[in-house]
């Protein structure tokens, strides 16, 4: 079996870590990990489901989850700068030139197909910054479930 595939846009925060970190909460606080909700259907919106948490903390909620992970961006714990386990790193600028032709995409761009996806492996994920108007507007985080 292979790993699911999740992305969310949020808010520009020059810190991307604390970025990760408050979406990491947001999403813990709603309850969108496994196995609280087994599948989540991207993109995140109002209308997702939000049970709310069934573990006392993140960190609680991913050993329960083992070996699969949450599924989730709760898998991801910190920013690196190589790909590895359970960290986000940056998308190189040569790639986001491959697959968009600017360092600087849009997220109508990236919400074209999502191509990102194809460069991660499960367990990982990659962060791009999005721009509006020549300006960083969002952060995407992206990944892949352990299984």
């Amino acid at each position: 079996m292979g790993g699911d595939p999740y992305w969310y846009f949020v808010k520009y925060n020059k810190d991307i870590n604390q970025a990760l970190q408050e979406l990491r909460e947001r999403e813990f606080k709603a309850g969108r990990y496994s196995p609280v909700t087994p599948v989540l259907e991207f993109p995140i919106n109002d209308n997702s489901p939000s049970p709310g948490p069934q573990h006392s903390s993140i960190e609680e909620a991913f050993e329960a989850s083992e070996p699969d992970g949450t599924a989730s961006i709760l898998d991801i714990m910190k920013i690196g700068e190589e790909p590895d386990y359970c960290v986000a790193a940056r998308t190189s600028d040569e790639l986001l030139e491959e697959l968009y032709g600017t360092t600087k995409p849009t997220r109508e761009m990236i919400e074209d197909g999502l191509d990102i996806l194809d460069d991660v492996d499960r367990g990982q994920a990659r962060y791009v910054v999005v721009y509006k108007d020549e300006k960083p507007s969002e952060i995407l985080f992206c990944g892949y479930s352990f299984d």
